[in-house]
């Protein structure tokens, strides 16, 4: 049984996962850590995220001794604690994606855990869905004039950030690869597409960036079972959506994620 901390717990993403794996007892024990004890607001209503009190720890990954003190006996941090889009401003992801983030990854190397699951995050690659055929038409619902096949997005690719917030994503992917090189801790990305409360994609033009709360929380789940000599690397959280324009094979082949959910089933 695996000793899995997830940050930012009562969040729409981080929720997601904690019930996933806390309903199968046998195989995780579960704890969570967050700034506060009430469900984000993006949160559906009709969804319980429900951390037992000795397994909750209240931070908001400020305190490295807290966090390092949490993270202790850990196997697994699933890190989801941040800013979830950056409108907060510079002084919020700097609190939040940037100091935290470190955070998240030094108490990890202080703790001794021997892996972190990061949220980063699809809009580390969005300045190709902003700026680049045949991307661009994709996002505009422009679907005829299409290559086939699709050439796709990959991991290997420069990041293409278009703020703020997805710079700090970035940034997190490089902490990550230092960690991984110099301290030797198993660290996997996922650059999580858009999910959303409803679990549905917001406009008909957005299945292609979009991801379902039941995938999202199943490639998670690959990343904390992934091999143990997976040192380092990125994955795109994204359903199989029809317009999908990211690489997940890479997912496919390393951790064994096989999404189960299609936008167009969700318009």
């Amino acid at each position: 049984m695996k000793k899995v901390m997830i940050t930012g717990v009562y969040g729409l993403i981080a929720g997601a996962i904690y019930n996933k794996l806390s309903s199968d007892p046998a195989s995780y024990d579960v704890y969570g850590l967050a700034r506060r004890r009430q469900d984000s607001d993006r949160v559906s209503p009709d969804r319980v995220i429900d951390v037992r009190e000795e397994k909750f720890t209240l931070s908001d990954m400020q305190d490295l001794d807290e966090m390092t003190n949490a993270f202790k006996g850990m196997d697994v941090v699933v890190h989801m604690a941040a800013d979830p889009s950056g409108l907060g401003g510079w002084e919020s992801v700097l609190k939040s994606n940037i100091i935290g983030g470190y955070h998240a990854f030094e108490a990890c190397r202080l703790a001794g855990v021997k892996r972190i699951v990061y949220a980063s995050s699809i809009q580390a690659s969005s300045g190709y869905r902003a700026y680049e055929e045949p991307y661009h038409s994709i996002s505009q619902g422009e679907f005829d004039n299409l290559p086939d096949p699709l050439p796709l997005v990959t991991k290997e690719m420069p990041t293409r950030p278009t703020n703020i917030y997805a710079s700090s994503k970035v940034w997190g992917e490089s902490v990550a690869r230092l960690y991984s090189d110099v301290h030797g801790l198993s660290c996997l990305c996922i650059r999580i597409g858009w999910v959303l409360g409803e679990d549905k994609p917001a406009r008909e033009n957005a299945g292609d960036i979009w991801c379902s709360q039941r995938d999202i929380a199943e490639i998670s789940e690959c990343c904390v079972n992934a091999p143990d000599d997976l040192r380092y690397d990125i994955f795109y959280g994204m359903s199989d959506n029809q317009h999908r324009w990211v690489d997940i094979e890479n997912a496919r082949e390393k951790i064994g994620y096989v999404p189960k959910d299609r936008a167009e089933d969700r318009v």
